[in-house]
């Protein structure tokens, strides 16, 4: 019949409202009310959304207790990985953190109030400014980092590492496929625009 459910037996879902794993009702739901619908990416997109909205909520957390917000660290970061001496155009910046030039602008003057970062005008090229880390700014990336993917260690910690290791490469093949679907192949933030 061309109204049934199109959807895998090794992907049915359980129709009786009960389970314990709300996506599985989201998707038997829809099979339900409108067989024929395409529910398989259900099972994927929903939990990636909930998960997005979960980490990203525990990393606030983590980041308020330690006294700094997402947008510095970030900043600190990019430049912290990019080795001594720690310093990087705004242009490097922006083009490292996927962001816009303004938005850089923005978090290196408040890093810089903060003591966090140092700014000076760059040599050859006019209008460069070249950003370093201050040993403030070095001493909390430090603390902070190790906070922040220890606890997000912690969370995944529930997965064997040949699961992360295959879950790792199954995100990255399929963040790409969507990259290119939709043309668009920027990192940001979730919730970023």
């Amino acid at each position: 019949m061309a109204n049934e459910p199109t959807t895998p037996k090794s992907m049915s879902y359980p129709t009786d409202g009960d389970s314990t794993y709300p996506v599985q009702d989201i998707a038997a739901a829809w099979e339900r009310e409108r067989p024929g619908t395409p529910v398989t990416s259900i099972g994927i997109v929903t939990p990636i959304w909930r998960l997005a909205k979960l980490l990203g909520d525990d990393r606030r957390r983590v980041l308020a207790q330690a006294g700094v917000d997402a947008a510095t660290l970030d900043l600190l970061s990019v430049l912290r990985r990019s080795g001594e001496p720690y310093m990087l155009s705004t242009r490097e910046l922006s083009r490292r953190s996927l962001v816009t030039a303004g938005a850089i602008s923005q978090r290196v003057a408040r890093a810089e109030r903060d003591g966090l970062v140092t700014r000076r005008p760059g040599q050859g090229r006019p209008r460069t400014v070249l950003v370093s880390l201050t040993r403030a700014g070095h001493d909390l990336v430090e603390t902070t980092v190790d906070q922040v993917l220890g606890r997000e260690a912690e969370l995944i910690g529930g997965l064997t590492p040949e699961q992360q290791s295959h879950l790792t490469e199954l995100l990255r093949l399929l963040l790409q496929q969507v990259q290119h679907r939709l043309g668009d192949d920027r990192i940001s933030h979730v919730g970023d625009e």
